[in-house]
């Protein structure tokens, strides 16, 4: 897993790009819908736009946890905001407090991960063949491999396949992005520097990452709650030694 901070969608920037690397522009076609009333491919458009542009709103308020009263404020001031109203109340006056707020939230998400954590972290200790270790990560092999360890300025090359404990919430894998991935292993959480330099080319094992050396409290939203712990399972397939290589992709 890379590290990396979470920035804003640029939807605007986004969209232009994409018609850019458009030659020609297809006419659009009327389409009707189940109700009967026609639908343009424009309308089209606008709607696909509103529907990204509403879920990107809701996964930021998502971290405010705002109460049913406050979401129709929220709604009220941005009907009133599209309709070229002025603003009632300037964002730079209350940004601190949003974020402030935000923060709270986090934390009361946190401890309420960690809490759910602590009995999963424990039975993954327990394993036969498993290794819990001073930094609190539980290491085991699955699959033994062969030659040495990776060093944190190595290149690695990994499958790997992300989950929350729950087992079934995958919020990231290699095959998602097309196959194996290629970084320096000291370019990522500490989880990874530490777990796959336990391995060898050739070995599967599994990572049990508490927060402290993934996510921490601030998690990885909207995929990795705050204060999550993150189980891997990874795949050593090639070493390399320290090379001028691109910043990898975010994941």
């Amino acid at each position: 897993m890379y590290r990396k901070s979470v920035s804003v969608l640029l939807l605007g920037a986004a969209v232009v790009a994409y018609g850019c690397q458009k030659k020609e522009a297809a006419a659009p076609v009327a389409t009707a819908s189940p109700s009967g009333a026609t639908v343009s491919e424009d309308e089209k458009a606008v709607a696909a736009l509103g529907s990204a542009m509403g879920e990107q709103a809701a996964q930021q308020l998502k971290a405010l946890s705002l109460t049913p009263a406050e979401m129709e404020v929220f709604k009220k001031a941005l009907s009133a905001s599209l309709a070229g109203e002025k603003a009632q109340y300037e964002i730079q006056q209350y940004g601190q407090l949003l974020q402030a707020r935000a923060q709270k939230q986090a934390a009361v998400l946190a401890a309420g991960e960690r809490e759910k954590s602590t009995a999963f972290l424990a039975n993954a200790a327990k394993e036969p063949g498993a290794v819990k270790t001073a930094s609190g990560l539980v290491y085991k092999t699955v699959k033994p491999g062969t030659g040495r360890n990776p060093r944190p300025t190595d290149v690695v090359q990994v499958n790997y396949r992300g989950t929350l404990t729950d087992g079934t919430t995958e919020f990231d894998a290699s095959a998602k992005h097309g196959g194996p991935a290629q970084f320096p292993l000291n370019r990522v959480i500490p989880c990874w520097t530490e777990g796959v330099g336990r391995m060898k080319v050739g070995e599967q094992a599994r990572l049990v990452c508490p927060p402290d050396i993934a996510y921490g409290d601030r998690g990885q939203p909207p995929t990795i709650p705050p204060g999550a712990t993150l189980v891997f399972e990874v795949e050593l397939l090639a070493i390399q030694p320290p090379q001028a290589v691109q910043a990898p992709p975010g994941r």
